[in-house]
């Protein structure tokens, strides 16, 4: 592939886009069509967290910074893909073997088998996440509809990410991205929404 190439890791919004559940459905119809008027416009239903979407802090951490409060540059810049094979939780030892030692990782885009459709997303466990923190990442993006797998609803993955100003980027679409060092660009919708947004993020070869 040549250096610039620019590569789509969004997920397409619609209806059968997978939601979390209690989230919103998505809905997408029609408002006016070129067979009633003289142009075709959508109305669009969606909770702030569907598809391809960042986490500000203040989606779980009270006082935290809220999408308008993260300056827009946090969300873009340079990131590593890891691939990770576990089939349900991403540990310590799932990293450190992938990792890019000696290089700078402040964003780190995690590819799993939810790229390729394989069962259930994997997902960080808390002791992976303090990993990353420990690492310097600042951003996490992951490729699953979320980071963690929360079964208490405490959520402890995204507190401790989040507390720390950790960013989070969850529902990329990293089939056919290799591991490897890319530009990240990553730009949430403008909602007027303290915990987050849609986004439309791409990558770019270096």
């Amino acid at each position: 592939m040549h250096k610039g190439a620019w590569l789509d890791i969004s997920r397409l919004v619609g209806a059968t886009t997978p939601v979390w559940p209690g989230d919103p459905p998505i809905r997408v119809t029609p408002h006016a069509t070129l067979e009633t008027g003289p142009c075709h416009v959508s109305r669009i239903e969606l909770g702030s967290h569907s598809g391809t979407h960042v986490d500000a802090p203040a989606h779980f951490v009270r006082g935290g910074a809220t999408l308008a409060e993260v300056p827009l540059g946090r969300w873009s810049g340079l990131a590593w893909v890891v691939v990770v094979d576990d089939a349900r939780d991403i540990l310590p030892g799932s990293l450190s073997p992938v990792w890019p030692h000696g290089a700078a990782c402040e964003r780190v885009l995690l590819k799993t088998r939810a790229s390729l459709g394989h069962g259930d997303a994997p997902a960080l466990t808390l002791e992976a996440a303090a990993w990353l923190l420990e690492a310097g990442v600042r951003l996490v993006g992951i490729d699953g509809p979320s980071i963690e797998r929360d079964e208490g609803g405490l959520f402890p993955v995204h507190h401790a990410l989040l507390g720390a100003d950790c960013l989070i980027v969850e529902g990329l679409d990293l089939a056919g991205i290799d591991a490897g060092h890319y530009e990240f660009l990553c730009l949430p919708l403008k909602l007027d929404a303290p915990d987050g947004a849609p986004a439309r993020a791409v990558l770019r070869t270096l």
